[in-house]
């Protein structure tokens, strides 16, 4: 006589984990190089996203990196996962629907303060009030550098740009509080002089249910001579080593607001009991991913339609 023991012989989740073929960072190089400026701090968030997709054990095919147009837009080309470079500002939107369609996948979006914060501003706001489960990485230089060097939303006021020759009279765009009043779950920012610091926020993003926002300053080396490295090296300190509570909703819009002659980086805010838009959607309640699911319209429910729109 055998006894069956429920669970017995199927591996747990660590086990399957360990099962998993080992991604590295090399087999997550893409098919093309970087082709920016040596210097550009781009290259710290591409080296901290593949070492964070490394470190998670996500494989290739389980992430789909979504990007707009800019220098920092070119990322889905130099990583080995799913990628869509899209239209200029409009990569949430692309995002959002490739989100709902399969939303077993590790959504990321790239790109630039202008592509996102100018241009892409309206689907920013409505992608954050939806709780979309996505990552945000925004590759923040404070100026526009694939059109070489004109202000962006997030450059300083008084900054002299070839645009504003006699310096920016506009007030700054200002991400991070703006984000959590719109509805992000996880806003974070990071800065590419500290990778392995960016690596942990982006892991933190990935995993996180909901919307995800890490603004990273990457130091714009050929046009912005502003916001520098050194810039940001003696300006910028860690929340966490501050004590900084990120569940604290006026002490993260509060640290959010700080700028001068320091410079918050870290976990601003997070919270995990809003539903990300996926958990929402009855449609995805049951029967998987959109994706994985079998194409048509059943007999019956295309009947329907034709007599409710008819």
């Amino acid at each position: 006589m055998s006894i069956v023991v429920p669970g017995a012989g199927v591996p747990d989740a660590s086990e399957k984990l360990a099962a998993r073929p080992l991604v590295t960072v090399k087999d997550l190089k893409g098919k093309a190089d970087p082709d920016w400026c040596p210097g550009c701090g781009d290259f710290g968030v591409l080296s901290a996203l593949k070492q964070a997709i490394a470190e998670l054990g996500l494989r290739p095919h389980e992430v789909m990196t979504i990007s707009g147009i800019g220098c920092s837009s070119n990322l889905p080309g130099y990583i080995n996962t799913y990628g869509m470079h899209t239209l200029h500002g409009r990569a949430l939107a692309v995002a959002t629907g490739a989100a709902l369609a399969n939303h077993e996948m590790k959504i990321v979006v790239t790109g630039g303060d202008g592509d996102g914060y100018g241009i892409g501003g309206n689907h920013f706001l409505h992608a954050m009030r939806r709780n979309v489960d996505l990552t945000y990485i925004v590759m923040d230089n404070q100026i526009y550098g694939l059109t070489t060097g004109q202000t962006s939303p997030t450059s300083i006021k008084g900054m002299k740009t070839k645009s504003t020759p006699g310096g920016s009279v506009e007030n700054p765009i200002n991400p991070i509080p703006l984000a959590i009043a719109a509805g992000a779950t996880y806003v974070a920012r990071g800065y590419t002089g500290q990778v392995k610091h960016l690596v942990e926020l982006i892991k933190g993003g990935i995993t996180h249910k909901g919307f995800a926002l890490i603004d990273a300053f990457s130091p714009c080396v050929t046009f912005n001579h502003d916001n520098t490295h050194d810039f940001f090296k003696q300006r910028t300190y860690k929340l966490e080593e501050r004590g900084h509570d990120p569940t604290d909703f006026h002490a993260a819009m509060e640290r959010g607001y700080a700028w001068g002659e320091e410079i918050p980086i870290g976990l601003f805010w997070k919270r995990e009991d809003l539903p990300s838009l996926d958990q929402l959607e009855p449609v995805l309640a049951e029967g998987g991913a959109l994706a994985r699911r079998p194409l048509g319209v059943a007999p019956e429910l295309a009947a329907r339609l034709v007599r409710e729109l008819m």
